[in-house]
């Protein structure tokens, strides 16, 4: 059995480590206040800055990035600390626009993270819908992570990215059976598009929760922006009205201390 350390920085960001590896997903480390346009006349301000500034982590050996484009997933802080991880593992569209060393993988592709005296990491791109059908050439490229390596007792860590409820995300998960999800919420929405979302809200998690029943789930990404439309508060009310054998699976991570988890 693995014993993870995870310490959620905000937002998307958390920095994962065990068995001597140390992964960061979507660096955002931008203080708070600035607005940033995702295209197609929406934007979004950064309400709240990082519980732990990039200075103090340390060595990264991976990045998973699960798009590049959008600023509440990598921002100007998070960009520059890039150039010091040892790797950087993303979108095909994302990997050409970074360039360098970055790994392109699209949903289905698998890569491998590999060091001496260190267990294998296996990682799957999973399929991301980052808003409503037909989207995508609007919203952009983003895949989630399904990570594998020896002595996991409860199935992969799966890293859901940005996405909404869909069928290839339901079937996707119900190959990998992840033990423990890092589970991007907040239900995004714009005034432009109205009732339109284009990440889960809690009922949607619920969903796809009761399909694959993980052993944890631990929501991040609902906090932060102004463009998130369900807060943890509206989450928990939501999950009142859950069958308790899901909703007693939703754990969340304090900000800025580790929390160990066994997967």
């Amino acid at each position: 059995m693995s014993d993870v350390r995870f310490t959620h920085i905000g937002g998307p960001t958390v920095l994962i480590e065990f068995g001597g590896w140390r992964l960061l997903t979507d660096p955002t480390f931008d203080a708070p206040g600035r607005t940033y346009a995702f295209g197609w006349g929406t934007s979004s301000r950064k309400l709240t800055g990082p519980a732990l500034p990039a200075s103090t982590l340390g060595g990264v050996d991976a990045v998973l990035l699960t798009h590049d484009h959008h600023g509440d997933n990598l921002d100007h802080a998070g960009r520059a600390l890039l150039a010091g991880a040892t790797t950087t593992i993303t979108t095909a569209s994302g990997a050409r626009r970074l360039g360098g060393a970055t790994r392109a993988l699209k949903a289905g592709q698998a890569t491998r993270l590999e060091a001496p005296g260190r267990p294998t990491i296996e990682i799957a791109a999973t399929p991301c819908r980052h808003g409503p059908p037909l989207s995508r050439p609007i919203t952009g490229e983003v895949i989630g992570f399904a990570l594998t390596w020896p002595g996991q007792a409860h199935g992969p860590l799966w890293i859901t990215g940005d996405t909404v409820y869909h069928r290839a995300l339901r079937r996707a998960a119900a190959r990998i059976r992840p033990g423990t999800v890092l589970l991007h919420l907040g239900g995004v929405g714009f005034p432009l598009t109205g009732p339109l979302r284009y990440t889960m809200t809690a009922r949607q998690a619920v969903r796809l929760c009761e399909a694959i029943a993980p052993r944890t789930i631990l929501p991040i990404h609902y906090e932060g922006w102004q463009h998130f439309r369900q807060d943890r508060d509206g989450i928990e009310r939501d999950l009142l009205h859950a069958p308790k054998q899901i909703s007693d699976l939703f754990h969340w991570l304090p900000t800025g201390s580790a929390e160990h988890v066994r997967i």
